[in-house]
């Protein structure tokens, strides 16, 4: 597969702005910035640090990514003065720019095995619609593998023809977990077929998601403790996809079909706030803040930044701008003071996302 490229737009809640990341742009800064000195993309570039494009676990979460970005961050400046490169300072435009191109590379994905994909796609009996002539588009056209917004429409459009098909083959309604679906990804991306097709990423800002949402119905039974915001809080697309095809034989009516458009809308509206927000423990964020971060954010006179003026508009897209523009500065004052750099897991990250989103009092 070539390098991901496409247009992400994280969509922030009412009352503060949306900010676009560009996968592309965020492919570009990381080879300005010569990461791939290190770091190589699914085989591309060295291999001094882990490939980014290679992940196995299930936890990088957005949370994950910038807490070990933030935890790894001493050990980087160092090799880059050793270089003699210079930090860059980095805009959040450019760090959401970062993410996207973190998420278009499968970053947050577990890592998938093609083999196994074959064994899904003949367990789940495939192949009796998507191959001889059958009803379903030929396994080697599944273009949607190359877009997870397309993958999570045809996953849906293509649910209510799957019924009827089911019904008439005499067969249960095929169940696949995400981990199922990221295997059958990638044995469909290395058909002959599907090698070296470029892949794409694109979400409007969604502002016409939640109208879309009550014109389809979803809204009918998707509120308070049923609302997608928070049933799909953490996933990736691919677990939305696996969740909205498991989910489609359940519908009190049948599923209405959705245009590539509506479909972004839906997500970007829904889907995308909540993965790059956090919905972490504010409390455990503030007793952590006050334990590592409050000496000096917030104290007149320390040039750390007042963290209380980033409330409602705290992400953790905020925190990767923040460390590169302002911790190359914030070590050196530790080391003079003979301080540790304070260590961060995922869910540190997250309570403290949470805490400075709110207000950081």
């Amino acid at each position: 597969m070539k390098l991901i490229a496409g247009l992400l737009l994280i969509m922030i809640p009412a009352g503060a702005a949306s900010i676009e990341a560009d996968a592309r742009r965020g492919a570009e800064l990381f080879t300005k910035q010569k990461c791939t000195g290190c770091h190589p993309v699914s085989g591309e570039g060295q291999r001094a640090a882990p490939d980014l494009g290679q992940r196995a676990s299930r936890e990088y979460t957005a949370a994950g990514v910038a807490s070990r970005m933030w935890n790894h961050a001493p050990t980087m400046w160092y090799s880059m003065g050793k270089s003699n490169i210079v930090p860059p300072k980095l805009s959040e435009g450019n760090a959401a720019d970062l993410f996207a191109f973190f998420y278009a590379t499968r970053y947050f994905e577990k890592r998938g095995d093609a083999g196994r994909g074959r064994r899904v796609y003949d367990s789940k009996k495939c192949g009796q619609c998507h191959e001889g002539g059958g009803p379903g588009l030929p396994i080697g056209q599944w273009k949607s593998v190359t877009d997870p917004v397309e993958l999570v429409l045809k996953m849906w459009n293509h649910a209510p023809q799957m019924k009827e098909a089911a019904v008439g083959k005499n067969y249960k309604w095929p169940l696949v977990t995400s981990e199922e679906l990221t295997d059958l990804l990638v044995y469909v991306q290395n058909l002959p077929d599907n090698r070296g097709v470029t892949s794409k990423f694109v979400l409007p800002a969604g502002n016409r998601g939640q109208e879309l949402m009550k014109a389809k119905g979803c809204l009918e039974c998707h509120t308070g403790a049923m609302s997608l915001e928070d049933k799909l809080a953490g996933r990736t697309l691919t677990d939305v996809a696996a969740s909205m095809w498991n989910h489609a034989p359940k519908m009190r009516e049948k599923a209405q079909p959705l245009s590539s458009e509506e479909m972004s809308e839906i997500l970007a509206y829904s889907w995308s706030a909540q993965f790059f927000r956090s919905k972490g423990n504010a409390a455990k964020g503030g007793k952590l803040f006050a334990a590592q971060c409050g000496a000096c954010h917030g104290v007149a006179g320390s040039g750390a930044p007042d963290l209380a003026s980033k409330k409602g508009n705290f992400t953790t897209v905020s925190v990767v701008s923040g460390l590169w523009s302002h911790g190359p500065r914030m070590l050196k004052e530790m080391e003079a003071k003979k301080k540790k750099w304070p260590t961060l897991s995922a869910d540190d990250m997250s309570n403290l996302v949470a805490f400075i989103d709110g207000g950081a009092k």
